[in-house]
């Protein structure tokens, strides 16, 4: 009988280092057990996430990432591996276990939420539109009507120009031309393929950056986007943890530090004040 006895107890010790019984476990749980996590960006965005060569990404969002990271860790060291996730697999890699948590320009949307649970938002930026530095034909928003504008996979920042109210915000109409991702849509308006790209500004202004006096911006906000924090649908407790560590990171002066380091050349009026928590389910 005293083995038995033992034998359940190891099972509940088990069951409580892997998240506790009947709970699956969180990333917390992960970070906390393993000193190991698995995190989501871009890699393809010059000042959010950009990847050269074979180390680590740099940028806005991998430094957000980083201070999460260690916030849920508990200041503990965590080791991260980081995998890409453009706009198009960043559902299916949190639903399949391959990334624990995503960090890429990632907008909170009523249809997404269905599909993931979003802590955050860690930031909320604007809309804007990029388009050729020498194309005076677009001065303003409505000047796009008619013109070609990127459709960027898994994106759904063109909606805002094209659809009607409540999606949209314009109803322009416009031709659309599809790209695997942002780099694309760039390449394709500095080959004339295309007439402007749209999404949140800061991800525009690092493209603007890289090559000065090939893009302006039209520095007209067409929505102001959350960007929040991908976790697994269901993971209340990371996602309550993400949103102490989005705080702290406000409180303590990083993130205003983080987006002068990354954007304070830009010339943009920079996010202020910490974004209200959209909660979590």
């Amino acid at each position: 009988m005293r083995g038995v006895v033992l034998a359940g107890a190891a099972v509940t010790l088990g069951l409580a280092a892997c998240g506790g019984v009947g709970r699956p476990p969180t990333v917390v749980d992960k970070i906390k057990d393993t000193g190991t996590v698995v995190v989501g960006t871009k890699w393809d965005q010059p000042g959010l996430a950009l990847r050269t060569g074979s180390g680590d990404p740099q940028g806005f969002d991998v430094d957000v990432a980083r201070y999460l990271v260690r916030h849920l860790s508990g200041g503990a060291k965590v080791a991260i591996t980081w995998r890409e996730s453009p706009s198009s697999t960043r559902e299916s890699l949190l639903q399949n276990g391959t990334v624990d948590l995503i960090v890429a320009s990632y907008s909170i949307t009523e249809s997404r939420k269905p599909k993931v649970t979003f802590g955050g938002p860690y930031v909320i930026v604007s809309q804007d539109t990029m388009v050729r530095a020498g194309d005076t034909r677009i001065r303003h928003v409505s000047d796009l009507r008619g013109k070609r504008i990127c459709l960027a996979e898994g994106s759904n920042s063109y909606r805002r120009i094209v659809d009607p109210p409540p999606d949209g915000k314009l109803d322009l109409p416009a031709q659309l031309v599809p790209a695997v991702n942002y780099s694309a849509c760039v390449r394709k308006l500095a080959d004339n393929l295309l007439d402007a790209v749209s999404t949140e500004n800061l991800a525009l202004a690092g493209y603007v950056e890289r090559e000065p006096g090939r893009f302006r911006l039209l520095n007209e906000p067409i929505s102001d986007e959350q960007w929040g924090v991908g976790l697994k649908q269901g993971d209340a407790e990371t996602c309550a943890a993400v949103n102490r560590a989005i705080t702290a990171m406000w409180r303590d002066g990083t993130a205003d530090r983080l987006l002068r380091k990354w954007f304070g050349r830009s010339h943009l009026t920079l996010p202020q004040g910490p974004p209200r928590s959209a909660g979590c389910p």
